[in-house]
């Protein structure tokens, strides 16, 4: 064990047995440690130094060792890829990525992964993992554009984006670069537009949603978009303007300061003044319910008096609490 002694301390007490073979070890020997219950396989090849069960970090090092062994030349690539890059990044405690390990290797090669590993098979993978981390993974950027790109619907995209930037890990701006490599990436323009809006602190991808899935369908009243208002605190820009109904827009994705806040409200309260009322309207209401919010909205106009909208179709969610 002696031998294996920096390894395992490099590598959270996990060793694969090329690496045991390269430091003088004999099959014989990795045997025996077995036997004495020393090492405890995790894996074909791989070997963890209790029996007990291993923490996430030890599977997640035994998954990327077993993938670097299945390769014919010494010191293969694999690293972290994906959400599990992610869940490493973020430390003890604070990921919350339970699924099966994901493993990045180059895209030429292929692995045949036992239960517990996903294996990605990923174009210029020198270019996108920081080798030097231990263990070995995508960078932060790529992996949560991975995450965000392998999502069923707009609005998990908008979600994983929204969690990556909200660790503080990355930038809106610096994922815009990473997504700007990957041409055919799917949902890509979608992801662009709310990344750019996120950069810039606008929320233009948000307001065409609206309009395309809530307004539009629903046949609810246009209103006049982008208003320039003069108030007691100054001049604002209201989102969607329909007489004494405010439609404000909220394309943020983390969590507001107390200052983003007050601001928020004091734009609620200036419209109060003049005997408006806001709605705030968030990504999820927007594109994750919008027939629900479109019922909404459209029983908000009628309580006031004006048109309200109807049903998109037969399988409409219009729904209004009683």
């Amino acid at each position: 064990m002696d031998r294996l002694a920096p390894l395992l301390s490099a590598q959270g007490g996990v060793v694969s047995r090329r690496q045991a073979l390269e430091v003088g070890l004999l099959p014989h020997d990795l045997r025996r440690l077995v036997r004495r219950r020393e090492l405890a396989p995790i894996h074909p090849g791989v070997f963890v130094d209790h029996t007990g069960s291993p923490t996430w970090l030890q599977h997640a090092w035994a998954a990327v060792l077993f993938c670097a062994a299945r390769g014919e030349e010494q010191g293969v690539a694999a690293a972290l890829g994906g959400a599990s890059a992610m869940r490493a990044a973020d430390g003890p405690g604070r990921g919350n990525h339970d699924g099966p390990i994901v493993v990045a290797i180059p895209r030429e090669r292929r692995v045949v992964a036992p239960v517990g590993i996903r294996v990605v098979r990923t174009f210029a993978l020198d270019e996108r993992v920081l080798w030097n981390l231990r263990p070995p993974r995508m960078t932060y950027d790529e992996a949560a554009l991975d995450v965000a790109l392998e999502t069923v619907g707009e609005l998990d995209a908008v979600g994983a984006v929204a969690r990556a930037v909200q660790g503080r890990h990355t930038t809106a701006a610096r994922m815009l670069t990473a997504l700007g490599r990957r041409s055919r990436a799917p949902r890509r323009d979608f992801l662009v537009g709310v990344l750019s809006d996120v950069a810039s602190g606008a929320c233009s991808v948000l307001e065409r949603e609206y309009l395309e899935r809530v307004e539009r369908p629903h046949f609810l009243p246009a209103g006049r978009r982008q208003l320039r208002v003069g108030t007691i605190s100054g001049v604002v820009y209201r989102d969607n303007a329909l007489e004494e109904l405010l439609i404000e827009l909220d394309g943020r994705l983390f969590h507001d300061t107390a200052e983003q806040r007050d601001a928020d409200h004091e734009r609620d309260l200036d419209a109060a003044v003049t005997g408006q009322d806001s709605v705030r309207l968030t990504w999820g209401q927007v594109v994750g319910r919008p027939c629900s919010t479109a019922a909404k909205v459209s029983a908000i106009l009628e309580s006031r008096g004006l048109r309200g909208g109807r049903r998109c179709g037969p399988g409409c969610g219009w729904v209004v609490a009683a």
